[in-house]
């Protein structure tokens, strides 16, 4: 009975011992925060996304103050909050290229091939891991909204033929979508960048399009027409950006599937492919998965 009290009062004098110890060296070790930091971060939007390119608002913030960043950086900060970091730094708001999220597939039920229908956890992940998702193409969008289901500014929707739509207006390019796709299909590119490979098949002429109809094939033309700006790799279309200045519309006037698009100021496509007639419902699907 004795040993177990004085074992019972051992702990209790050594946890009270180190608690005391800890709240000590808490006291004397810690750093206080600098203010302007704390007034720096309570401006910023919070939503941690790391569009500006830093792990979320507190580390942007910090780079502010080490002057490593702009707060023109935060693309989801609207401009009257950036200018009023600027005006709390005393520094220029400065200037950062707005880039947007690009899907390089246009692969919808309407003109992709569905070799087996799947059924499943409504996930793009998870379908992809049961026979590839049981699209045609091994490369196209699988169309379940991980993309979507993600994205935190709703800045993604999926149209009928379940294909992502991105809203330019909406999207800060903080990466989710990026990220979440297993067919790593989207890009973040500058809103002022006009032509985009909407397609990443490898496949070659007919290959290619007996899974979709608006697929790359690698036949060449645009190539020949921009040979500066396009190339043929690996049978599909690769755009020359760091070119970007000589971009010039009449790469994609011979596209024969509008793979190739144009984004005009609205960021609307235009193209071939809105002179191609399309189903409005979706192809004939085969086997269940």
């Amino acid at each position: 009975m004795y040993s177990a009290l004085a074992a019972v009062a051992f702990m209790g004098c050594l946890g009270f011992f180190l608690s005391t110890a800890i709240a000590l060296a808490h006291n004397r070790l810690k750093v206080a925060e600098d203010p302007l930091l704390r007034e720096v971060r309570g401006l910023l939007p919070g939503n941690n996304c790391g569009a500006c390119g830093e792990a979320g608002c507190s580390a942007f913030a910090r780079a502010l103050l080490e002057h490593k960043k702009n707060p023109s950086a935060c693309t989801v900060a609207p401009p009257e909050t950036r200018d009023s970091i600027a005006h709390l730094l005393g520094v220029a708001p400065g200037e950062t290229e707005r880039r947007v999220a690009r899907l390089a597939c246009a692969g919808g039920r309407n003109v992709a091939r569905q070799i087996v229908f799947y059924e499943g956890q409504a996930s793009c992940r998870s379908a992809a891991l049961v026979g590839g998702g049981g699209k045609g193409c091994s490369w196209g969008c699988l169309g379940l909204g991980d993309c979507a289901f993600h994205c935190e500014f709703e800045a993604i929707s999926m149209n009928p033929q379940s294909l992502p739509v991105v809203d330019s207006a909406r999207c800060t390019a903080c990466g989710d979508c990026v990220e979440v796709c297993p067919r790593d299909l989207f890009s973040l590119l500058p809103v002022n960048y006009h032509l985009f490979v909407a397609c990443k098949s490898l496949l070659e002429g007919e290959a290619a399009l007996a899974d979709c109809r608006v697929a790359c094939t690698g036949c060449g033309l645009c190539a020949a027409d921009a040979p500066d700006l396009i190339h043929i790799e690996e049978s599909l279309a690769r755009i020359n950006y760091n070119r970007i200045a000589r971009e010039d519309r009449q790469a994609i006037e011979r596209c024969p599937t509008g793979a190739i698009v144009w984004l005009d100021e609205n960021q609307m496509e235009r193209g071939y492919r809105a002179r191609i007639p399309l189903r409005k419902s979706p192809l004939p699907t085969g086997a269940h998965l």
